[in-house]
């Protein structure tokens, strides 16, 4: 006899936990600005440490300054989604 192991839950249903109540989030609702200035971020930080390893300071300080502005650009994309967010709450 082969019986399957016992599983405490269905795997094909959403879990139900006590105190968290899930909302299905749409498209329209994400902010595409935050992911593309993370990148933007994590590229301008990566491209700035190989040119300062490759003694290239001018321009490892050029691109620690688009990282700044990058990870300007990602707080402000946060902010907008989340103040954006706030006032569709209360319509």
């Amino acid at each position: 006899n082969t019986r399957p192991a016992s599983v405490p839950f269905d795997l094909s249903k959403t879990p139900n936990i006590e105190g968290f109540t899930p909302h299905s989030r749409t498209l329209d609702e994400e902010n595409p600005f935050v992911p593309v200035g993370c990148l933007a971020t994590a590229a301008a930080l990566s491209y700035g440490l190989i040119a300062f390893k490759r003694g290239k300071t001018r321009q490892s300080q050029l691109l620690m300054r688009t990282r700044i502005a990058a990870q300007g650009f990602t707080v402000v994309a946060i902010l907008v989604g989340v103040a954006t967010a706030a006032f569709k709450s209360r319509q």
